[in-house]
């Protein structure tokens, strides 16, 4: 009977979650713009959840809106076997409502975090300053100009940000608190890949040539009901040597591009999600490609125990970093990954062409025909044309 009750206990919890995600998913839509300081889309965490795979460890997010990032790292690491408690939460929020909204999608799951004593701005009071977490995940504001800046902070290790945008204050805040093996995974506005404004070129070679950029994924438009704008996800890694360990393989100065923007269903006008199996092509491509071929930890990896990555002409492709700085230190996957291979039907040019042509001629022979008869109905009915 005891376990009856708390199976019991475990659905009631799960259905009061999934509640209130749906109203916060109500309440974003509803609010447009506004809404995207607390939300980001379940799919977007999701991808960003299944691709970093956080077993166990410190997870931490400096800007975690209602706490999403959170609850989807918990139920990641239910659903391969593991318990709430395998990971520690640290969360930071500068708006006080939205703090409580996290506090509240939590607490309604039994899950304990540290979300500091009050809300605070990441940039101005860093409630976590000895924070070195195993995972950061992170959906910070877009393009910020209005944010604090201290131009000897510690944390510029790779170049002072502009006034004017925080993109890279946020990568920087980001590997400050990272552990000597931790990762990131975060969405930034597609710009933060290639602009070169105000230093930012400068910033991103650095990190390139620090061997930290993982993996790039452009994401299709129309998935944040916030911006429509289009996003990406970087994923960052301190060390991306071989990793007996975590079954990783030796993927040191090489980088995986991952083009998404043909994946995704409309579910209105304005709206896009991320299906499961266009979760599983993502995540699945990534973990061919840094996992060993030995099985993955609990299963991980749409491709299946010793999957082996290739590059595919249109979707993916593994760069080294002399490829990168070829191009620049541009990190938009349609650089690399070129076009998608078109199918050989086997028929030859020559043959091909003679037969398309025969089929113009045809059609443009039936446009005649067919006018001739629009003119002689409308002079039938007392309106020839001249």
């Amino acid at each position: 009977m005891a376990g009856d009750e708390g199976n019991i206990r475990r659905r009631a919890v799960d259905v009061l979650g999934r509640v209130y995600e749906y109203f916060l998913t109500r309440f974003a839509s509803a609010e447009g713009k506004n809404g995207g300081q607390f939300y980001t889309p379940s799919c977007v965490v999701r991808c960003l959840v299944e691709m970093l795979g956080p077993y166990k460890g410190r997870v931490y997010d400096p800007c975690c809106g209602s706490g999403g990032m959170f609850v989807q790292s918990e139920k990641f690491v239910e659903a391969h076997g593991g318990k709430i408690g395998d990971i520690s939460i640290y969360g930071q929020e500068s708006n006080a409502t939205t703090r409580r909204l996290a506090i509240m999608n939590l607490a309604i799951r039994g899950i304990e975090a540290d979300f500091g004593t009050e809300h605070a701005d990441s940039f101005r009071r860093d409630l976590h300053p000895d924070l070195r977490a195993d995972y950061v995940l992170a959906n910070p504001p877009f393009n910020d100009s209005d944010w604090y800046r201290k131009d000897d902070d510690v944390r510029w290790r790779f170049g002072v940000p502009p006034k004017g945008n925080a993109n890279f204050a946020w990568v920087q805040h980001f590997i400050h608190h990272l552990s000597h093996q931790g990762m990131v995974g975060f969405v930034l506005a597609n710009g933060s890949m290639s602009s070169n404004q105000s230093g930012e070129g400068d910033i991103r070679r650095a990190l390139i040539e620090a061997d930290l950029v993982d993996c790039m994924v452009a994401l299709p438009g129309q998935l944040f009901y916030s911006a429509q704008i289009p996003v990406c996800l970087w994923f960052l890694a301190k060390n991306k040597g071989a990793d007996a360990k975590r079954g990783f393989r030796d993927r040191r100065r090489q980088t995986l591009f991952i083009d998404a923007r043909k994946l995704g269903t409309l579910i209105d006008r304005v709206h896009r999600e991320l299906t499961d199996t266009d979760l599983q092509k993502i995540s699945g491509t990534y973990h061919a490609w840094r996992d060993d071929l030995l099985p993955s930890p609990a299963g991980r990896g749409a491709g299946g125990e010793g999957a082996m990555y290739q590059d595919i002409p249109g979707f993916c492709k593994s760069a080294t970093t002399a490829e990168i700085a070829a191009h620049g230190y541009v990190l938009t996957p349609g650089r690399y990954v070129g076009a998608e291979e078109i199918e050989d039907d086997g028929e030859l040019f020559e043959e091909k062409m003679a037969r398309l042509v025969a089929e113009l001629q045809a059609q443009f022979a039936e446009s005649l025909r067919l006018e001739e008869a629009i003119k002689a109905n409308l002079k039938g009915l007392g309106y020839a044309l001249i």
